[in-house]
């Protein structure tokens, strides 16, 4: 009885954990740069994918989403106005003119070149941790370089990597096993209070 009350306990930690995060994916299955996670680790485990590096007041962080922009002071920055660091990782200013960037990340400004985006990558198998719905913080000591395989394109967007669809299901299906688990719990603790009130007073 003990041994089947704690392995329905631990089931449906696990299943509000997978819960949680499949409510998550979901919700930011139109967040630019978005990368599903999956339940069984919150941490992203990489390969070869490109990134582009961030200065923000927390530190260095890595993201897919390109929503970038020139400020009034003609710094490249996020939607949030933080720093888009160079492949030398230095903050980028951005001249007045007309602006067009290349597929390796190259800024063109009237056809003369400012500075180029920072596209970086990770060796394959490194973890980095999700930050918030499209950023990432990279382990201590974690080695970049540029990333070969990444393409830039100019006015346009990543989309996230959860299909609408599938992520409805997968929230189904979560919700339905945490069901079980609970109904599970429900069965063993009316057993319990059943034996502490009928058998136990008669010993």
């Amino acid at each position: 009885m003990d041994s089947g009350y704690y392995a329905a306990m631990t089931g449906l930690v696990a299943r509000t954990q997978a819960l949680d995060t499949a409510a998550s994916n979901l919700a930011n299955a139109q967040t630019a740069g978005y990368r599903a996670e999956r339940e069984f680790f919150r941490s992203a485990l990489l390969g070869p994918d490109g990134f582009f590096q961030i200065q923000t007041a927390n530190g260095l962080r890595y993201t897919r989403d390109g929503s970038f922009h020139r400020a009034r002071s003609g710094q490249l920055v996020t939607a949030a106005g933080e720093a888009v660091l160079s492949a030398a990782g230095k903050a980028i200013t951005i001249p007045p003119g007309e602006v067009s960037v290349g597929a390796e990340g190259t800024i063109s400004v009237d056809g003369g070149t400012v500075a180029t985006v920072g596209v970086l990558t990770f060796p394959a198998g490194t973890e980095l941790t999700p930050e918030g719905a499209n950023r990432y913080i990279a382990p201590a000591g974690a080695q970049t370089s540029a990333s070969t395989a990444a393409t830039v394109h100019q006015g346009a967007l990543e989309s996230a990597n959860e299909d609408v669809v599938q992520g409805s299901l997968d929230l189904i299906v979560m919700q339905r096993q945490a069901e079980m688990m609970q109904r599970a719990l429900t069965v063993f603790h009316t057993e319990f209070n059943k034996i502490a009130s009928e058998d136990i007073p008669r010993i």
